[in-house]
């Protein structure tokens, strides 16, 4: 089965305002697709309503992976299905280290214990691919780290827990071109015909460097066009006027 995520109909409301209004959206193994869209058609609201955030309210619709139904599954058991988002601003966990998030991450997600020394390698080798100062791993998790290296962070977990689906939700967002690339580069590193990735952002840059299936377009709770990755450059010079009625 190629299928790893499909969403037929989804409404989806914050409070009594409805953000998602009919979204349908497939994803296969060995893809990877964008969401862009104007500020305010719902963008981060999938990414949350995947996971079934609490804050939002699904209200018709359904999303399956793997062919089950996740509506009414728990955030943490949705994780363990092998779904992984990183955010738009990850949030400072003081009294827990890198790699003692890390383990903890992975134990729960596989439900295996860790092989610690093994661990610590595959760490260690993606810490430097990803040009991440080594002394990062003992510091409490994203405490006194700069934006990029809370990106790079959330990278490092995303090839440590090797989800199958990983949506990242505005990982480029206020990164300097060279921590754009690096990104970039761990996302390629990530990337197989077994997983899938969904990547969600205003920019283009985060994309130049990557082979993209689908760019989907997201005006008021709908994906109204999808094309190839050619669209995110035809958005670039462009805008998204033709699409906004």
């Amino acid at each position: 089965m190629n299928e790893l995520l499909k969403i037929e109909n989804l409404h989806a409301n914050v409070g009594e305002k409805e953000i998602l209004k009919g979204l349908n959206l497939e994803i296969k193994k060995g893809e990877t697709h964008v969401i862009m869209g104007p500020n305010g058609s719902g963008k981060s609201t999938l990414a949350n309503v995947i996971l079934n955030n609490p804050v939002y309210t699904k209200t018709a619709g359904n999303i399956e992976f793997e062919g089950e139904n996740i509506n009414n599954l728990k955030t943490d058991e949705i994780a363990r299905k092998g779904i992984f988002m990183s955010f738009q601003s990850p949030e400072e966990i003081p009294g827990i280290s890198v790699m003692n998030f890390l383990k903890y991450a992975k134990n729960k997600t596989t439900g295996q214990p860790v092989k610690v020394f093994q661990f610590k390698e595959e760490i260690a080798k993606n810490m430097e691919e990803l040009k991440m100062n080594a002394s990062y791993i003992n510091r409490n998790l994203n405490v006194g780290f700069s934006g990029g290296e809370k990106k790079k962070t959330e990278i490092l977990q995303m090839l440590t827990l090797q989800p199958k689906l990983a949506i990242l939700d505005e990982t480029d967002s206020g990164l300097d071109v060279d921590a754009i690339r690096i990104v970039s580069k761990g996302i390629k590193m990530f990337s197989n015909e077994n997983n899938a990735t969904l990547i969600i952002t205003h920019g283009t840059k985060i994309l130049k460097e990557l082979d993209v299936d689908y760019v989907h377009i997201l005006v008021n709770g709908q994906i109204v066009t999808t094309k190839g990755g050619e669209l995110a450059k035809e958005i670039e010079e462009n805008g998204y006027a033709q699409y906004i009625s």
